[in-house]
This record gives C-alpha cells, sequence and structure tokens, in this order.
C-alpha cells in the first residue's frame, strides 16, 4: 500500500469510515500504545507523581492520549481531522481536543507544556497539499510555535516515517533551526518489521540522548537500536574539515579526481595529507 500521506491530505483521507475503521483495528490499538509508551521513555519526565501537562500533535481518535492518561499524564489533544476528533469525543478519552493545523502553527501560550508527543504525523507537514503549502515555512511555523510553548528543558518526542533521509534531515534541521537540540533514536535500525524512529528534541541546552534513552526489551527480529545525536554529528563534521580541508580522506578524493582528468598526481603513501613539522 502507498503512504498515507501520498494519497490525500490528512483531514480529508481520515474521514468518518477511516477514522472509525482505523480505530477499531485491534493491531492499530496496539501499536499506538506501544509508540506511545516508548515516546514516553523518550521524555524522561521525572519520577516523582507529578502529573505533567502534555501535547498529543497529531491526536486523532486519542488512541496515544489514553496512554498518556493511563500513565496519570493531563494532555492537549491536537488534530487537524475533524472525523478522528469526533470519533474521540464519543470515546470521551480525558484530553482536551483541539481541531487545528499543526503547520500554520500551535496557538498556545508560551511556555505552557511539560512536554510533547507524536506519533506518525509530523511526516504530513512535509507534503505540499495545496497549492500556498510550502513545506519548509509550515515545518518552521510548527517547530517555532512548538518550541516557544514548551517549558526550558522540556522534551518533544516525534515518532516519524520518514520517506527517505532527504526527509529526515528536513524535519531535524528545521527543528535546529528555532532552537531545538537533541537528534534521532532509531529502535531495531537492522529490521524492517519493528524499525521505529524518533526525533528526540529538547526546549534549550543541549543534552545527550544516550544518558536518557531507556533500554528496549529484546526483540526476536532485533535488539538494536542507534542514537543519531546532531550535537555530536555536527561536531564530526567539524573536526574532518579542519582549515577547509578534511584530512587524509580529502586529499585522495581530490587527487583522484585529478588523476581523472588526466594530470600527473603523485602517489598515495602512508605520509598523504600528513602534517608536516614546523621548520625553524
Amino acid at each position: 500500500m502507498s503512504r498515507p500521506e501520498v494519497q490525500a491530505p490528512p483531514e480529508i483521507f481520515y474521514n468518518d469510515d477511516e477514522a472509525r475503521k482505523y480505530t477499531s483495528s485491534s493491531r492499530i490499538i496496539d501499536i499506538q500504545e506501544q509508540l506511545t509508551g516508548r515516546a514516553l521513555e523518550l521524555l524522561a519526565l521525572p519520577n516523582d507523581g507529578i502529573p505533567r501537562l502534555l501535547l498529543d500533535i497529531g491526536c486523532g481518535s486519542g488512541l496515544s492520549g489514553e496512554t498518556l492518561s493511563e500513565n496519570g499524564h493531563h494532555w492537549i489533544g491536537m488534530d487537524i481531522s475533524q472525523s478522528m476528533l469526533n470519533v474521540a469525543l464519543e470515546r470521551e478519552v480525558e484530553g482536551d481536543l483541539v481541531l487545528a493545523d499543526m503547520g500554520v502553527g500551535l496557538g498556545l501560550r508560551n511556555g505552557i507544556l511539560d512536554g510533547a508527543i507524536s506519533i506518525s504525523a509530523v511526516q504530513w507537514l512535509c507534503n505540499a497539499d495545496k497549492s500556498y503549502h510550502e513545506p519548509r515555512l509550515r515545518l518552521k511555523a510548527f517547530f517555532d510555535t512548538l518550541y516557544r510553548s514548551l517549558a526550558r528543558g522540556a522534551r518533544a518526542v516525534l515518532q516519524v516515517y520518514p520517506k527517505d533521509i532527504a526527509q529526515r534531515e528536513l524535519i531535524l534541521s528545521s527543528a535546529m533551526r528555532v532552537g531545538f537540540s537533541g537528534g534521532v533514536v532509531i529502535d531495531f535500525p537492522h529490521s524492517t518489521k519493528s524499525r521505529k524512529e524518533y526525533i528526540v528534541l529538547t526546549c534549550g541546552p543541549p543534552q545527550s540522548l544516550s544518558t536518557a534513552v531507556t533500554p528496549k526489551a529484546k526483540d526476536e527480529d532485533d535488539d538494536d537500536q542507534t542514537v543519531l545525536n546532531s550535537e555530536r554529528n555536527s561536531k564530526r563534521r567539524k573536526l574532518t574539515t579542519k582549515n577547509g580541508k578534511g584530512g587524509k580522506e580529502w586529499v585522495i578524493r581530490k587527487k583522484e579526481q585529478m588523476r581523472r582528468k588526466g594530470n600527473a598526481v603523485p602517489s598515495d603513501s602512508k605520509y598523504t595529507a600528513r602534517k608536516r613539522k614546523d621548520r625553524f
């Protein structure tokens, strides 16, 4: 099946029939519960028994919100599909529901949220469903207002299904530009069936993801986990491009380009790109 986001805009795709079918599927209910539980782990909320106010972005019919309620938290659910929210109302979920398009901003008071989650929703912003939609501008509006609505030091955990690496980078870079720090956590990266990606963002100073990631239980298909930390990766990029040249690999690549052009180039050796001592 093709991805839902390429079939129709979310407010059209999730009509009355699709909303009820989605909510009545035991498989989807189970998956939503697992993904939301994992998102809560990555939020790394203080374990002090105090309820937090969380935002569920793309809350749909309230399946993920139920997990938040079961863990003792208050929540606001936001979705663009009226049909999905109608089902949530029928199910009498405990959260406050808002009909809104996250691509035009969240419209919440500054610093009101203790955290935010999103399950399988943010990748929809990468599509231009209408002629005036520009994905980069919609992502900017979303992340800018999300950053302002979170308390300093709070986290947002966005579970996404990016179409490709470029789409993942577009989402992550859009978040970094407004002030977030963080990166991507991938559970079971070598498993086609179980692979899940979470963009974990901190509102404020950089924070190491590796210290806050709760170890996953072993899975039949895979028990691996990959943390791609944007702060760490950016530092590595700076080291490899010191003085505008990336060391031995960069030099060898340039020499290879010169050889293909027919130029005479010295042979590679263990001394290639080796730093020379200063002469006095």
